[in-house]
């Protein structure tokens, strides 16, 4: 079985689903001859050629626009917006059209339109290049939000995000786009969109995590094993729709839970997973629910490691849970 990164099982998956179906169109800034910015559509321009990987100009709008309409006459675009900070000249096009179509025409038109964007920090990339708007998108009814944490995911949420119908937004972390490395099967196969996966059994605290945070929560975990505490660490792969009954089923056997993600802390993602679990299993909790995030400021610039969660923050956060 070959061993990719992110990048490469995000690759492999596009050129599995255009040879498949000869709907699937690449659009975005740069995504063709020179393979997009960060090379995820390396060699698809040489393989597909130029009417189906598709140079765009710099118009998030535009490009959303013209996905939009695509699938729409039958088509099934993945547009790229070359960097998530760059996701909001989009936003109208997005949280009032695509994400209503399905519900406005009554099923008629569902829009298949997956957009793939890189997201969060770690790259010295400071406000512009580094954030985490993935909130902002959970809020929207209508959308889809994936958010895989190494290869094997990657390729086999976006294999299942480009044969549904409805649009989803794929987020991708840039920051281990080429560290996170594993096995990654040839050819076919597809992940439950909705399904989290227990990354790591524990016993007595639940961290819950998803896409660059998943490596911090594994990295706090084992040197929490050191000190004899036994942390679970859940990916929830898929923000909306997010898989609750893996989560209560978590954190009803640990009876303590952090929420651990790279954006800011205040109407994060956070707040309504905490809320999910307070809703459903306040008997089973043994302390409050504490949250590692990101700072309620810009994205810095010389800062980042400051901004970002690490493991050591995680870990710190973990004790106040277990001394409750």
């Amino acid at each position: 079985m070959p061993v990719m990164n992110i990048i490469e099982a995000v690759r492999d998956a596009l050129r599995t689903q255009m040879r498949q179906d000869q709907r699937v169109v690449v659009l975005g800034e740069d995504v063709g001859k020179f393979g997009g910015v960060f090379r995820a559509t390396s060699g698809l321009h040489e393989e597909f050629g130029a009417d189906r990987v598709i140079d765009t100009p710099l118009a998030e709008a535009g490009i959303i626009g013209a996905a939009i309409g695509m699938a729409l006459y039958g088509l099934r675009p993945v547009p790229e917006i070359q960097f998530g900070d760059f996701i909001y000249p989009a936003f109208d096009q997005i949280v009032n059209e695509l994400a209503k179509f399905r519900y406005r025409s009554g099923g008629q038109y569902p829009c298949p339109v997956v957009i793939r964007t890189p997201v969060g920090g770690g790259i010295r990339g400071g406000h512009y290049h580094s954030q985490s708007p993935e909130a902002l998108f959970i809020h929207t009814p209508g959308l889809k939000v994936i958010a895989p944490s190494n290869p094997y995911d990657a390729k086999g949420l976006l294999l299942a995000a480009m044969r549904q119908n409805d649009p989803v937004l794929f987020m991708e972390p840039k920051r281990i786009y080429r560290a996170s490395r594993g096995e990654v099967p040839e050819g076919e196969y597809e992940l439950e969109i909705g399904k989290a996966n227990v990354v790591r059994e524990g016993s007595h605290v639940t961290v819950l995590c998803y896409s660059g945070m998943v490596s911090i929560a594994e990295e706090a975990a084992k040197k929490a094993e050191g000190q004899g505490l036994s942390i679970e660490v859940v990916d929830l792969r898929t923000l909306m729709p997010f898989d609750i009954d893996t989560i209560l089923a978590s954190v009803k056997k640990t009876g303590r839970c952090v929420v651990l993600h790279e954006a800011p802390k205040t109407c994060g993602f956070g707040a309504e997973l905490i809320a999910a679990i307070q809703e459903r299993a306040m008997e089973h909790l043994e302390a409050p629910i504490l949250r590692v995030a990101g700072l309620d400021t810009p994205f810095p610039y010389t800062l980042e490691h400051e901004y970002m969660p690490n493991a050591d923050r995680l870990l710190s956060t973990v004790r106040q849970v277990l001394e409750w």
